[in-house]
């Protein structure tokens, strides 16, 4: 696949959480928890994800790759999106941002280019459903239920729309004015998850609370950034190593960049765990607005 250090580790990660998810359906299935098939289809829908996201679904150049900070000023990927190139172009010669905001706004943009992927994944499992439902002769209380899941997917659409409508505009906002130094959050996935919160039917009290937890997590992530940054290093340091034929040294530096490695993939494993907790207590308060 030919992956940097620091996509082995998010891969992994991805992998980890999609073992344990669907072990737990495995258990539902058994218990007869999923007869509609949602919990199902979902998983397939997440798997379907991480394979594009990391080139492993047969396409060429489908790899979605989440450059975590900009080598000589250029990027390594494309955001595929006329309108993100446009402002990208823009932010980059405004002189209105350092390399770091710079670094941090590539983020943003990356971020938002993974949105719309999974957006339009989830729009093409919907178009499917929609045309076998179609096709159905005679109605029956199955059907019922499926119609039951069009309508649950096509509310998980919605809310994606939402978030990438309130997205490309805070990208619009920042890549013209700069970014405000008074903004509460910088993280991309954070900056998305307190915009919907603020919509969610929450009372003044879970949404402190939720601000809270959110402050903690953004932590967590910058955690993460520090690490991934710390393994890419070792593994240029150790690359460059392999050719000196000091075995001293070469041993020294494996084992840096395994110990690297592993708190890589565990932190990525945790972060990533903690967002699904976080969207889809978000998710529960937007269902709430529209009973």
């Amino acid at each position: 696949l030919h992956l940097s250090a620091v996509k082995l580790a998010e891969l992994h990660s991805d992998l980890k959480i999609q073992e344990k998810d669907e072990l737990s359906w495995k258990k539902l299935k058994a218990e007869g928890l999923d007869e509609d098939g949602e919990k199902e289809a979902k998983l397939r829908r997440n798997l379907n994800v991480i394979m594009t996201k990391y080139g492993m679904n047969g396409k060429k150049d489908s790899q979605l790759v989440d450059t975590n900070y900009i080598k000589d000023g250029t990027e390594s990927d494309t955001l595929d999106d006329p309108r993100l190139e446009k402002l990208w172009s823009k932010a980059k010669t405004s002189g209105k941002f350092s390399d770091e905001e710079l670094d941090k706004l590539w983020r943003e943009f990356k971020h938002h280019k993974e949105k719309i992927h999974e957006y339009n994944i989830l729009l093409e499992t919907v178009s499917r459903t929609e045309d076998i439902h179609k096709n159905l002769i005679n109605p029956s209380e199955e059907n019922l239920v499926k119609e039951e899941i069009l309508h649950n997917k096509h509310r998980e659409l919605k809310e994606k729309l939402r978030s990438i409508n309130q997205g490309f505009e805070r990208l619009r906002k920042v890549s013209h004015q700069g970014y405000d130094t008074t903004s509460e959050f910088e993280e991309p996935r954070v900056i998305d998850l307190w915009d919907m919160a603020k919509s969610a039917n929450f009372t003044e009290k879970e949404l402190e609370s939720f601000r809270e937890e959110l402050k903690h997590f953004e932590a967590k992530i910058e955690k993460h950034h520090h690490y991934q940054k710390q393994l890419e290093i070792s593994h240029q340091k150790l690359k460059h190593v392999e050719g000196t034929g000091d075995k001293d040294h070469l041993n020294r530096n494996k084992e840096k960049y395994a110990m690297l490695q592993e708190k890589t993939k565990e932190l990525g494993y945790k972060v990533k765990k903690h967002l699904q907790d976080l969207s889809s207590r978000i998710s529960q308060g937007l269902q709430h607005n529209e009973l």
